[in-house]
Protein backbone atom coordinates (compact mmCIF):
# COMPACT_ATOMS: atom_id res chain seq x y z
CA UNK A 1 0.00 0.00 0.00
CA UNK A 2 1.42 3.62 -1.04
CA UNK A 3 1.70 6.04 1.32
CA UNK A 4 -0.42 8.93 0.93
CA UNK A 5 0.54 12.50 0.36
CA UNK A 6 -0.43 14.06 3.73
CA UNK A 7 0.76 18.22 2.39
CA UNK A 8 -2.02 20.47 2.23
CA UNK A 9 -2.59 20.74 -2.15
CA UNK A 10 -3.42 23.85 -3.88
CA UNK A 11 -5.67 24.36 -7.18
CA UNK A 12 -2.96 26.97 -8.07
CA UNK A 13 -1.88 26.24 -11.34
CA UNK A 14 1.20 29.08 -12.08
CA UNK A 15 3.60 27.69 -9.80
CA UNK A 16 6.95 26.72 -10.58
CA UNK A 17 6.71 22.89 -10.52
CA UNK A 18 3.97 22.69 -12.45
CA UNK A 19 5.83 25.32 -14.80
CA UNK A 20 8.42 23.17 -15.32
CA UNK A 21 6.15 20.14 -16.35
CA UNK A 22 4.33 21.88 -18.73
CA UNK A 23 7.73 22.57 -19.93
CA UNK A 24 8.50 18.81 -20.33
CA UNK A 25 5.49 18.34 -21.99
CA UNK A 26 6.26 20.95 -25.00
CA UNK A 27 9.26 19.07 -25.01
CA UNK A 28 8.03 15.88 -25.68
CA UNK A 29 6.90 16.54 -29.50
CA UNK A 30 10.25 18.61 -29.99
CA UNK A 31 12.50 15.45 -28.81
CA UNK A 32 10.00 12.91 -31.18
CA UNK A 33 11.05 15.52 -34.33
CA UNK A 34 14.55 15.18 -33.62
CA UNK A 35 15.23 11.66 -32.86
CA UNK A 36 12.87 10.65 -35.89
CA UNK A 37 14.26 13.50 -38.30
CA UNK A 38 17.15 11.20 -39.61
CA UNK A 39 14.06 8.89 -41.22
CA UNK A 40 12.44 11.50 -43.19
CA UNK A 41 15.55 12.52 -44.33
CA UNK A 42 17.04 15.05 -42.59
CA UNK A 43 20.23 15.21 -40.10
CA UNK A 44 20.99 13.20 -37.67
CA UNK A 45 20.20 15.03 -34.31
CA UNK A 46 20.98 12.11 -31.36
CA UNK A 47 22.89 15.01 -29.65
CA UNK A 48 20.11 17.83 -29.66
CA UNK A 49 17.52 14.56 -28.45
CA UNK A 50 20.04 13.33 -25.93
CA UNK A 51 20.09 17.19 -24.51
CA UNK A 52 16.29 17.32 -24.34
CA UNK A 53 15.64 13.78 -22.91
CA UNK A 54 18.74 15.32 -20.35
CA UNK A 55 16.25 18.24 -19.60
CA UNK A 56 13.50 16.58 -18.94
CA UNK A 57 15.38 14.27 -16.37
CA UNK A 58 16.57 17.07 -14.70
CA UNK A 59 12.98 19.13 -14.91
CA UNK A 60 11.44 15.40 -13.46
CA UNK A 61 13.57 15.83 -10.34
CA UNK A 62 12.91 19.29 -9.77
CA UNK A 63 9.07 19.62 -10.09
CA UNK A 64 8.57 16.77 -7.31
CA UNK A 65 10.81 18.09 -4.89
CA UNK A 66 10.35 21.97 -5.38
CA UNK A 67 6.48 21.33 -4.86
CA UNK A 68 7.17 19.31 -1.43
CA UNK A 69 9.92 21.70 -0.33
CA UNK A 70 8.23 24.58 -1.27
CA UNK A 71 4.41 23.34 -0.42
CA UNK A 72 2.97 23.43 -3.64
CA UNK A 73 1.83 20.22 -4.35
CA UNK A 74 -1.35 20.98 -6.81
CA UNK A 75 -3.80 19.19 -8.26
CA UNK A 76 -2.82 20.49 -11.66
CA UNK A 77 0.63 18.71 -10.86
CA UNK A 78 -0.74 15.70 -10.11
CA UNK A 79 -2.05 15.44 -13.29
CA UNK A 80 0.99 16.90 -15.24
CA UNK A 81 3.78 15.12 -13.72
CA UNK A 82 2.76 11.33 -14.59
CA UNK A 83 1.25 12.69 -17.88
CA UNK A 84 5.14 13.81 -19.26
CA UNK A 85 6.49 11.04 -17.84
CA UNK A 86 4.43 8.87 -19.73
CA UNK A 87 4.34 10.84 -22.86
CA UNK A 88 8.33 10.67 -22.71
CA UNK A 89 8.49 6.89 -22.31
CA UNK A 90 5.79 6.78 -25.24
CA UNK A 91 7.71 8.95 -27.51
CA UNK A 92 10.77 7.47 -26.81
CA UNK A 93 9.31 3.86 -27.82
CA UNK A 94 7.98 5.25 -30.89
CA UNK A 95 10.91 7.08 -31.99
CA UNK A 96 13.73 4.15 -30.90
CA UNK A 97 11.70 1.75 -32.22
CA UNK A 98 11.26 3.63 -35.85
CA UNK A 99 15.07 3.65 -35.54
CA UNK A 100 14.82 0.14 -34.98
CA UNK A 101 17.23 0.69 -31.93
CA UNK A 102 14.42 -1.17 -29.10
CA UNK A 103 13.05 -4.60 -30.35
CA UNK A 104 9.67 -4.38 -31.06
CA UNK A 105 9.01 -7.00 -27.68
CA UNK A 106 10.22 -4.63 -25.36
CA UNK A 107 8.16 -2.06 -26.80
CA UNK A 108 5.22 -4.48 -26.59
CA UNK A 109 5.98 -4.77 -22.91
CA UNK A 110 5.61 -1.47 -22.11
CA UNK A 111 3.06 -0.65 -24.06
CA UNK A 112 0.60 -3.43 -22.74
CA UNK A 113 1.62 -1.68 -19.63
CA UNK A 114 0.22 1.46 -20.47
CA UNK A 115 -2.81 0.23 -21.69
CA UNK A 116 -3.65 -2.08 -18.53
CA UNK A 117 -3.33 1.49 -16.61
CA UNK A 118 -5.50 2.89 -18.77
CA UNK A 119 -8.18 0.25 -18.10
CA UNK A 120 -7.65 0.76 -14.44
CA UNK A 121 -8.08 4.66 -14.58
CA UNK A 122 -11.20 4.06 -16.37
CA UNK A 123 -12.69 1.87 -13.67
CA UNK A 124 -11.56 4.29 -10.96
CA UNK A 125 -12.98 6.95 -12.90
CA UNK A 126 -16.05 4.69 -12.92
CA UNK A 127 -16.44 4.69 -9.76
CA UNK A 128 -15.80 8.43 -9.02
CA UNK A 129 -11.86 8.24 -8.47
CA UNK A 130 -9.20 10.25 -9.81
CA UNK A 131 -5.87 8.98 -11.03
CA UNK A 132 -4.05 6.74 -8.90
CA UNK A 133 -1.34 8.75 -7.04
CA UNK A 134 2.07 8.26 -8.51
CA UNK A 135 3.91 5.65 -6.27
CA UNK A 136 8.11 5.28 -5.11
CA UNK A 137 8.22 2.19 -7.55
CA UNK A 138 6.62 4.76 -10.76
CA UNK A 139 9.27 7.14 -10.21
CA UNK A 140 11.82 4.41 -10.01
CA UNK A 141 10.89 2.59 -13.34
CA UNK A 142 10.52 6.27 -15.12
CA UNK A 143 14.23 7.26 -14.03
CA UNK A 144 15.69 3.69 -14.90
CA UNK A 145 13.83 4.14 -18.75
CA UNK A 146 14.82 7.72 -18.73
CA UNK A 147 18.51 6.56 -18.16
CA UNK A 148 18.04 3.73 -20.39
CA UNK A 149 16.71 5.51 -23.58
CA UNK A 150 19.29 8.27 -23.86
CA UNK A 151 22.13 5.62 -23.56
CA UNK A 152 20.81 3.00 -25.73
CA UNK A 153 20.50 6.25 -28.36
CA UNK A 154 23.92 6.99 -27.63
CA UNK A 155 24.86 2.95 -27.99
CA UNK A 156 24.06 3.34 -32.10
CA UNK A 157 28.15 3.93 -33.21
CA UNK A 158 30.96 1.86 -33.43
CA UNK A 159 34.22 1.92 -29.75
CA UNK A 160 34.18 1.48 -26.70
CA UNK A 161 31.66 4.65 -25.33
CA UNK A 162 29.23 3.19 -27.53
CA UNK A 163 29.93 -0.34 -26.08
CA UNK A 164 29.67 0.95 -22.42
CA UNK A 165 26.26 2.80 -23.61
CA UNK A 166 24.70 -0.68 -24.75
CA UNK A 167 25.48 -2.17 -21.49
CA UNK A 168 24.37 0.06 -19.50
CA UNK A 169 21.56 1.21 -21.46
CA UNK A 170 20.02 -2.48 -21.46
CA UNK A 171 20.78 -3.39 -18.14
CA UNK A 172 18.66 0.13 -17.00
CA UNK A 173 15.93 -0.96 -19.55
CA UNK A 174 15.59 -4.06 -17.70
CA UNK A 175 15.42 -3.05 -14.90
CA UNK A 176 13.01 -0.34 -15.48
CA UNK A 177 10.49 -2.72 -17.39
CA UNK A 178 10.35 -4.58 -14.33
CA UNK A 179 9.70 -1.69 -11.79
CA UNK A 180 7.25 -0.24 -14.51
CA UNK A 181 5.18 -3.50 -14.53
CA UNK A 182 5.36 -4.00 -10.73
CA UNK A 183 4.49 -0.47 -10.05
CA UNK A 184 1.29 -0.92 -12.76
CA UNK A 185 0.37 -4.74 -10.75
CA UNK A 186 0.57 -2.57 -7.41
CA UNK A 187 -2.08 -0.02 -9.04
CA UNK A 188 -4.38 -2.28 -10.15
CA UNK A 189 -4.18 -3.97 -6.93
CA UNK A 190 -5.08 -0.71 -5.34
CA UNK A 191 -7.68 -0.23 -7.87
CA UNK A 192 -9.37 -3.60 -7.11
CA UNK A 193 -9.22 -2.80 -3.33
CA UNK A 194 -10.82 0.38 -3.73
CA UNK A 195 -13.62 -1.42 -5.90
CA UNK A 196 -14.47 -3.95 -3.52
CA UNK A 197 -15.10 -1.29 -0.60
CA UNK A 198 -17.10 0.19 -2.89
CA UNK A 199 -19.00 -3.27 -3.60
CA UNK A 200 -19.31 -3.94 0.37
CA UNK A 201 -20.50 -0.47 1.22
CA UNK A 202 -23.06 -0.87 -1.03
Amino acid sequence: MEVQETRVQTDRVLTIPNILSMARLVGVPVFLWLILWPKFGGPNCDGWALLVLALSGVSDYLDGKLARRWNQISSLGRILDPAADRLYVLSTLVGLTWREILPWWLTGALVARELMLGVAVLILRKHGYGPPQVNFLGKAATFNLMYAFPLLLLSEGHGWLHTLAAIFGWAFAGWGTTLYWWAGILYVVQVRRLVRADATAD
